[in-house]
């Protein structure tokens, strides 16, 4: 069982619908005498607003045995999620979380729960779980649990996307051995979302719930969704799609917050770039690197048909390779010219794969970069829906193994609890492009995504600049590279208010450019204080990636990261949030810096919901860019498609991008004599 977010295509596993996985839900040992801990109900409110969410999940707990039990739930960790309250109702009780270093907070709930005390404990398992933890759920009576978590969200090519991830993507396998899992419903799921943009929206998107759930528009960039049900599973993921309105014009946003003048500011800085990047076409070289382990049965066929599409799309005068790997790898097919009569024995080959046994990625990664030509440019198209658990795991490992050749990693990663930080850091190092799908996203809305980006020269050497304001623990700043329709999100500190001039610098169709704009960092702005645990978080990650490939040392990386997670109050892999109450706090000396910070944003939240969204764009009066922003246009997606036609498309357009990838190589060649 595996999964892996994001550098990977699992294009594969996203048509084949809900794999028999477990999902979001309460968790009993396996073998355990006692009856599963009830979910009577649960409940989800979710607000999108100048460039972040905030998802609130409350739900009652109910213990329907004659002891009273420790309740765990386990819930899909969401990308770049800051979990930053826990609140627990014990009868008329109303207790709250803090966040601690992770041995502490966790000493302390054992500590509590042995006394008999109310407590609870939120940790975080890697890439893979929230887990939270509640004791005592009392003997036939409830308990009710809420928590919170705030995540920047990113236009793609005009277009929105919000993922409530339940279902679970089967990556722990030791997890999966020793809990059961209830994710049954007694009573009501209720979802409630609410988008405020202060950009146009042309219309909003709730893929499979259509008839389900409750739309409706308010006023323009104001809509509201409501979905309830009875009686329902918690194994389902929940996806929101909103499409700006085309013709938007290329624009650069800040959200900022300082509290006051003696205080650092913080800032978001959403640059959405409206440059001509023009159509590339070309031939290639190009593996195919194909999971064939034990989790990919019932999909190799698919995976045929689409290897079949992709094939079929290539000239005579390319060559392609197959590799396919699980305890280890294997080439299936060598270099060959893409003839019609090489391709029919390939697709043979293809078809008569059998899954089985563990994954070795790097293995399979490691084989497909030998017999490269120096002369050619190659691509790799890497198929797979599992984490790597067999042979080298190291990420700094597979750092060094794709800065050997210039050979670029690319695809769709379906599934929630995926290993997006490894493939995080093989993308980087690959020069890559990825990107993460979940198994009820809107197909072909992700395929007029991906093909916009395909067809279409990058921003090559991307940066972004301010002056003029001491900027500083900026993150994001140097992409590297900008794919069509992609936002640079930037977060960072300044010192003091005053004028700033902002320039990113890229260079296109082998032109230096410079796109410019002035605004002024403002002395206090305590609109958005939540941005700063969301640059928090976005520091943080920073820091793992430069640990996971080697360039900070382990030690120092995790340091830093629980120091920013206890500073700023969010629960990451160095720190737990404890729940007691305010005696318990006060009699263990507890600093209460959650509880001032969650009152901040509670405040300005309550502002916030009486009015419309603000626009955050800056550079109104010297626009930095001419032209309007990438859009999709038309609709954002629907109707039906053949599974098989569809993975088809994905890897054809994968395909697609790998001949750009080799077009833009030699043009740099040319530009190079």
């Amino acid at each position: 069982m595996k999964s892996i977010r994001s550098l990977i295509i699992a294009a594969t596993g996203l048509l084949l619908g809900s794999l028999a996985t477990s999902a979001a839900g309460t968790l009993t040992p396996v073998g355990a005498t006692q009856s599963p801990i009830q979910i009577r109900d649960h409940h989800v409110d979710i607000i999108i607003n100048n460039g972040f969410a905030r998802t609130e999940v409350t739900q009652t707990f109910f213990n329907p045995n004659a002891k009273d039990l420790e309740a765990v739930y386990a819930f899909p960790v969401p990308k770049s999620a800051s979990l930053s309250e826990m609140t627990i109702w014990a009868g008329e009780k109303e207790i709250h979380g803090e966040v601690l270093a992770k041995q502490q907070a966790t000493q302390i709930y054992e500590e509590e729960k042995a006394a008999g005390n109310d407590t609870g404990l939120a940790t975080k398992n890697s890439y893979q779980t929230f887990e939270f933890r509640v004791s005592p759920v009392r003997s036939n009576a409830e308990t009710r649990v809420r928590f919170v978590y705030y995540q920047p969200l990113e236009i793609d090519t005009g277009i929105g996307r919000y993922l409530y991830p339940l279902e679970d993507g089967g990556t722990d396998d030791a997890g999966a051995s020793f809990w059961t899992q209830n994710k049954s419903i007694e009573g009501t799921l209720s979802i409630s979302l609410e988008l405020k943009s202060a950009a146009p929206i042309a219309d909003v998107r709730v893929p499979g719930f259509e008839t389900a759930a409750a739309v409706e528009k308010l006023t323009d960039g104001h809509y509201r969704v409501k979905l309830d049900r009875t009686a329902a599973k918690i194994d389902r993921d929940f996806l929101f799609y909103y499409r700006l309105q085309d013709g938007l014009p290329g624009r650069i946003e800040v959200i900022p917050y300082r509290a006051a003048t003696d205080k650092p500011g913080t800032f978001m800085m959403v640059v959405t770039p409206g440059v001509d990047l023009a159509p590339l076409t070309n031939g290639a070289d190009y593996v195919y690197v194909l999971d064939v382990s034990g989790s990919m049965q019932g999909k190799i066929a698919t995976l045929a048909r689409g290897v079949a599409r992709a094939l079929g799309e290539m000239k005579p005068k390319d060559r392609f390779r197959i590799v396919t790997f699980n305890d280890a790898a294997r080439e299936v097919v060598p270099w060959t010219a893409a003839s019609p009569e090489a391709v029919q024995r390939a697709l043979a080959t293809v078809q008569g794969l059998a899954s089985s046994g563990s994954t070795n990625l790097y293995d399979g990664l490691q084989l497909a970069l030998q017999q490269t030509d120096a002369d050619r440019a190659t691509s790799l198209v890497l198929v797979t829906d599992g984490v790597t658990n067999t042979g080298v795991v190291d990420p700094k490992e597979f750092a060094k193994l794709l800065r050997q050749k210039d050979i670029r990693v690319f695809g769709f990663l379906m599934g929630n609890n995926a290993n997006w930080p490894l493939l995080r850091v093989a993308a980087e190092a690959s020069g890559g492009f990825y990107t993460g799908v979940s198994n009820d996203d809107d197909i072909l809305g992700q395929i007029l995504l991906a093909k916009s980006k395909i067809c279409f020269e990058a921003m090559h050497d991307a940066s972004l600049k301010i002056t003029g304001v001491r900027v500083t623990e900026s993150t994001g700043d140097y992409p590297g590279k900008l794919y069509r329709g992609q936002q640079l999100v930037v977060f960072g500190r300044y010192e003091k208010a005053g004028p700033a001039k902002v320039e990113l610098h890229a260079r296109i169709t082998g032109e230096d450019k410079t796109y410019t704009t002035t605004f002024d960092f403002p002395e206090t702005d305590t609109a958005n204080p939540e941005i700063e645990r969301l640059w928090a978080l976005s520091l943080v990650e920073q820091i793992e990636t430069g640990r996971d490939r080697g360039d900070i040392v382990a030690a120092e990386a995790d340091a830093a990261i629980r120091d920013l997670g206890t500073s700023y109050q969010i629960v990451n892999d160095q720190t737990a949030m404890v729940v007691l109450d305010d005696a318990t706090f006060a009699k263990r000396g507890i600093d209460r810096r959650n509880q001032q910070r969650v009152a901040t944003e509670r405040q300005a939240q309550t502002v916030r919901a009486a009015q419309p969204a603000r626009d955050a764009r800056v550079d109104t009066a010297q626009p930095a860019f001419q032209r309007p922003a990438h859009s999709v246009g038309g609709s954002s997606g629907g109707g039906a498609l053949d599974r098989g036609s569809v993975i088809a498309l994905l890897i054809t357009l994968l395909t697609a991008f790998a001949l750009v990838r080799v077009a833009e190589r030699k043009r740099r060649e040319r530009e190079q004599r």
